[in-house]
This record gives structure tokens, sequence and C-alpha cells, in this order.
């Protein structure tokens, strides 16, 4: 009698387990007294998804408006290129080098106290930027807002998962995916029209308000279950030495990859020398984190094949997503000569699909509580149509490039859910879901500056060598003997008067650089959606919290 009893107890509280019907949870389905009533979230659970949201929606726009809208501020400000490539690594590097500080902090001090720093940060950076006077100052305020954007960019996943359970979070995530790709989208549409018609300043100030905002959400509204002990303690187990060593990797890394064939050659001493030595401190980083008391890098964490697959395929998506956003609207100014208002909306099919997929599949994961499908055919999706999108030139009719580009988006709408939900789902323990969200979103962003240096070494290469057929280089287009100057002379291209056959061979340079970026990022959507199948399915029926949970206001 006692075995059939811990047996029946094993069963219940097996996780896993659920109800036949997709998407009934253990709060809809039906009581012993006939009652189905679902549990109800208090108000404030709302707003805080709310300020999720808008934390999601400012800093994709800050990420993506700048690219417009720098041509415009550096000519105001009387900028050299040299300080308009800084204003725009400047806000990349804050975020790489702070994201996985700002989640181990969060970890241990508290997600409140963290987040209401970053946000700070970021409003003051923001102050700088539209306050400055010369191209410096606008370095300074870019880095400043990068580093309270890393912050708020990882505590925006972690907090997320705190406060909702594995069962109901794919519903949410759609939510926080539909911040995000509305933010990437409308980012070139508002940096361009504040910098030409309202003010580059702008751009700083709605930032402040936003912030704002955000803050005034998160005091009234984000009602987290504290963390036990002294703050001073809690400061005492930071991994101070872990965080000093990882700045310096970080800065070391990401500058070099950030500047090769911008500033410097890949061959040159200034791009090799510090990749070199930021390589290197890996070692003894390694070492630091392994004796640490609260380690910077959760590396207990991976202890699943799932977990280990779907971060690195983040990084992955990181290094497509922003190539895709950055190249394809730079594709049409260039191959179309279309304006650089023209070229974003003629990249709004693949928005709006990125955009509608990942709500689509976030609700249909949410009711068929599966998700290796999704995440298959996102990769599939990807990979395939980045590499049609190889077939699409000067030549082809705009429904031809419209339809691919809009099939594309749909692949990584489905994988941006897929991806999340896979890594969240493989946690073990539920107190490390957080670490496993800021650890996503950390690969992800390092992704992406590695996949914007590799493509922007092929799109020199290729175009450097379709160009050389050039014998001689008309005044108006002499620039273009530098093949680093291909990408920052796209906006010029309408206004060049130069003859057919010139201007053929200048098209076809750019129309094969831009081709040859679709292969290579379809090569690497090609292995991500390989690793995916080594994927195994885990059980989202899961609906405990962790120490940070939500903790709703007594009435």
């Amino acid at each position: 009698m006692d075995s059939v009893m811990e047996k029946a107890e094993s069963h219940n509280d097996r996780p896993g387990e659920h109800n036949d019907r997709p998407g009934e949870t253990e709060a809809d389905a039906p009581q012993e007294d006939g009652a189905t009533k679902p549990q109800k979230k208090h108000f404030s659970f709302y707003m805080s998804i709310l300020m999720l949201a808008v934390i999601a929606l400012i800093v994709s726009w800050d990420v993506t408006a700048l690219s417009l809208a720098l041509p415009v501020i550096a000519d105001q400000l009387h900028g050299t290129n040299f300080q308009s490539f800084w204003a725009s690594i400047a806000f990349t590097l804050g975020i790489a080098v702070t994201q996985p500080i700002y989640s181990n902090i969060s970890d241990v001090v508290g997600r409140k106290h963290v987040l209401y720093a970053s946000t700070a940060i970021f409003a003051i950076g923001s102050v700088v930027f539209a306050t400055a006077k010369d191209m410096n100052i606008v370095v300074v305020g870019r880095l400043i807002k990068g580093i309270g954007a890393g912050g708020l960019d990882v505590l925006q996943t972690i907090v997320l998962c705190d406060i909702t359970t594995m069962k109901e979070r794919p519903r949410w995530l759609g939510v926080m995916s539909m911040a995000n790709a509305l933010g990437a989208v409308t980012g070139p549409f508002i940096g361009s029209a504040f910098a030409e018609n309202i003010g580059w300043q702008w751009l700083g100030w709605i930032n402040l308000i936003t912030a704002g905002f955000t803050g005034i959400l998160t005091f009234f509204f984000l009602h987290l279950t504290p963390l036990e002990g002294h703050i001073k303690d809690k400061i005492k187990r930071l991994d101070w030495f872990g965080y000093v060593i990882f700045i310096l990797i970080g800065t070391l890394i990401a500058l070099p990859l950030s500047w090769a064939n911008e500033l410097y050659g890949w061959g040159t001493w200034q791009t090799l020398l510090p990749l070199l030595i930021g390589l290197l401190l890996l070692v003894p980083f390694w070492f630091v984190e392994k004796r640490a008391t609260e380690p910077m890098i959760p590396y207990q964490i991976f202890d699943n094949i799932s977990i280990a697959t779907g971060i690195l395929s983040g990084g992955f998506y990181g290094s497509l997503m922003n190539s895709v956003l950055l190249y394809l609207p730079l594709f049409f100014e260039a191959v179309y000569l279309e304006s650089p208002i023209e070229a974003a909306k003629s990249i709004l099919p693949l928005c709006c699909l990125l955009v509608g997929m990942s709500i689509i599949v976030s609700g249909l994961i949410d009711w068929t509580r599966k998700y290796r499908l999704a995440l298959w055919t996102g990769w599939v999706f990807t990979a395939v149509f980045l590499g049609m999108s190889y077939t699409v030139g000067a030549g082809s009719t705009r429904a031809y490039a419209y339809a691919f580009q809009a099939l594309l988006g749909a692949g990584l709408g489905t994988t941006l859910v897929g991806t999340m939900i896979t890594v969240l789902a493989s946690v073990r323990r539920v107190d490390e879901e957080g670490l496993a969200a800021g650890m996503l979103v950390t690969v992800r962003f390092i992704g992406s500056v590695l996949g914007l240096a590799i493509c922007s070494t092929v799109f020199n290469s290729m175009f450097g060598n379709r160009i050389s057929s050039l014998k001689d280089f008309p005044g108006q287009i002499a620039v273009l003997e530098d093949p680093s100057q291909a990408v920052s002379f796209i906006p010029n291209m309408r206004k060049i008067h130069i003859s057919d056959d010139v201007m053929r061979v200048v098209t076809a340079a750019y129309e094969d650089a831009f081709q040859t970026i679709w292969l290579v990022l379809a090569a690497i959507a090609a292995v991500a959606a390989l690793l995916s199948f080594m994927t195994r399915h885990t059980s989202l029926e899961k609906d405990d919290v962790g120490r940070q949970g939500f903790k709703a206001p007594e009435s």
C-alpha cells in the first residue's frame, strides 16, 4: 500500500505532466468541485509587463535609429569619419562589456536596485547626447547610454523570467518580441525623421522621457520578492576582480572586431595585438571565475545539450539579425538607388513578417506546448531564403525582392521565439532561469558584433575585387578606390553623374558584395539549423517561480 502511495505521489510531482488539452494549465483545469477558476494576475503584474515592453522598445530604437541620423549629426557638428565611427561603436561597446556584469550583480544584490541604476545611467547618457555641441560629446553620450542600455536590455529578459512561470511564459515572450521588433522596424524611420525634420537632439530627449516613464512604472508596480541578507554582505560576494578582467577582455576583443577593415586592416598590429591580448586574458579569467563566490559567468547552467546548443544558436541569431537589418536597407539604397526613407520602407515586408510571426509562434507554442518544430522551421526558413536572396539584383522586380525578404522575416521571427523558449525550458533549476536568460542575451549581442565584423570584411573584399575592373575612377567616385569607404559612400549613389558604363560597374560591385553577404549569412543559418536538431524537448508545464518572483502588493 505504501509503495502504491509513493508511486502516485512521485507521478504527481513529476515535472512535465500536464493535461491532455493543449494550452490548459493547472489553474484552468477543472477542480474536484467542478470549478474552473484561472488564477488572476494583479494589476501591478500587467503594468510591470508594460514597463518591460517599453524597455525592449527603447533599446531597439537606440540600436537602429542612429544609423540614418548619424550622417546628419556629423554634418551639423562638423564631425570627421573617425568621430562618426566612434559615435556608432561607443553604444555597442557599452552594451557588450556590461551585460553579464549587470546580470551577475542583479542575481546577488537584487533586480530592482540594478534596474534603477541602469535606467539612471541611460537617462544621463541621453541628456549628454541631446546637449552635445561637438562630436566628441556625442561619442561620450553614446557610450554612457550604451552602459545603461546594457543593463536595461539584459534585465528586461531576466525580470520577465522572474515574474512569469515557464508554463505561461511563451505568451509574454511574444509581447517582448513584438516590442523588440517594433523598435527595430520604427528605429530607422524615427532616426531619419528626427534628424531631418525635428532635430537630432530629440533622439536623446525622447529616450529621457521613456526612461523616466520606465523608472516610474518600476517604482510603483514592479514588486519582487526581496533577497535576504544585508546589502554590505551582498556587495562583498560580488565578483569584482572578474568584472575588471571581463571589461578588459570585452573591450580588447570588441574594438578590433569593430574597426577591422574600417579604421585598420585585419592584418595590422592595431587589429591583431588587442585581439590576441583579449583572447589570452580568457585564461586568467577562467581561473578567477572558478574560484569566485558568485561567478559572473554561470557555467553551472550548461549541464545539458539543449541549453548549450540553444545559447550558441542565440549567438548565430544575433549575427544574422543585426547584419540583415543593417545591410538590407543599404542594398536598396545602393542597387535600387533609393533614399534612406525609401529604403526603410522597402524592408517593411521583412519587418512586418518578423513582428507578426514572433507573435503568432508565441501563441502556437502556448497552445500546443511544443517548441522544437518552431525552432527547426525558423532556422530552415532563415537559411533557405537568405540563400535565395542571392538571386535578387538590380534586374529583379520589387515583388520578387519583397517576397524573399518577407519569408526571411517569417523565419527570423519564428527563430527568435523558438531560441528563447528552448533555452529557458532546458534550465533544470528555476532560480537559474534568469542567469540563462541573461547569458542568452549576452551571447546574442556578442554574435551581432562578430556577425557585423564578418560581413564588413566580406563586403569590402568582394566590392574591392569587382570595382578593380575600373581602370580610371572619375572624380565623383574617386573615394571608391579604397573599398573600406564603399558603405559610407552609398548615400551619394543617387547624386553622382557618371557614364552609364561606369555606373553599371559600380552598381554591379555593390550587388556582388551584398549577394555574397547573403550567402555567408545563409551558411551561418544552415549551421544553426543543423545544431537545432540536437535540441531535446523539455516540458513547458512548470509553474514554479524563482526567489525573486513577483509578489503582489496587499490590497
